[in-house]
């Protein structure tokens, strides 16, 4: 298909299209003339997990591209496109908090030690946990780190539910991809749909009915 085909068919404008090919985050098409070029389903399926990865995960193009170059890498490990891809979704770190910070991390390094999990504590995502729960201390909700065990038990089977997904596939290309959608669109949607039980859960305990006005829509604290 022409570059014209190509926009219309994956909703992204032929502009970005070129700029996408000019960073290397979209394969060039194969020349068909000194000036047009054709594009396939290939290029339509990378542009969707790129929109994807920008507009719902919220990565970096930055982030995108190291993503894309190791899940084309087929001398890389599964395990390690799945890091490429969780740490994007980690938090630049902010200032050293101090005692603070390490307190938390002991914290994250004794949660990982009893529930038996094969991370290091000192990880990106070990690192956000440690620094959300300074934040949760230093806002005067501590009592948190008392749930951890109990989210950590939720993750668990989050994370049992995205191999799931991951090990219906059998070719590399669809396995890798599903890896990198599963981590990265699977936070965004597990976010949202925390939000959504957050509301159902405060109707149920403050006694709002289907009619209420957060179950009509508005979570806590929203306008």
């Amino acid at each position: 298909m022409r570059i014209g085909e190509l926009s219309r068919k994956s909703g992204v404008p032929v502009p970005t299209i070129k700029f996408y090919v000019r960073e290397g985050l979209l394969p060039a098409g194969r020349l068909t003339s000194p000036n047009q070029a054709s594009y396939d389903d290939g290029h339509a399926r990378r542009l969707r997990l790129i929109r994807a990865l920008l507009d719902v995960g919220g990565l970096p193009l930055a982030t995108i591209r190291e993503v894309l170059r190791v899940m084309e890498d087929p001398e890389q490990p599964l395990f390690d496109v799945l890091g490429a891809a969780a740490k994007g979704l980690a938090p630049s770190q902010g200032e050293d908090h101090g005692p603070e910070l390490e307190d938390a991390r002991e914290d994250v390094a004794e949660l990982l030690k009893r529930r038996g999990w094969r991370s290091e504590p000192r990880s990106p995502g070990g690192e956000s946990l440690a620094e959300v729960l300074v934040a949760l201390r230093a806002a005067g909700h501590g009592g948190f780190v008392e749930l951890l065990d109990d989210y950590a038990a939720a993750a668990e089977r989050v994370a049992r539910i995205d191999l799931d997904y991951v090990g219906r596939r059998v070719a590399r290309e669809d396995l890798v991809e599903s890896v990198v959608v599963g981590t990265v669109l699977g936070e965004a949607m597990f976010a949202a749909l925390r939000r959504l039980a957050h509301v159902d859960a405060s109707a149920r305990a403050y006694g709002e009915g289907p009619g209420g006005s957060e179950a009509g829509g508005r979570e806590p604290g929203g306008a």
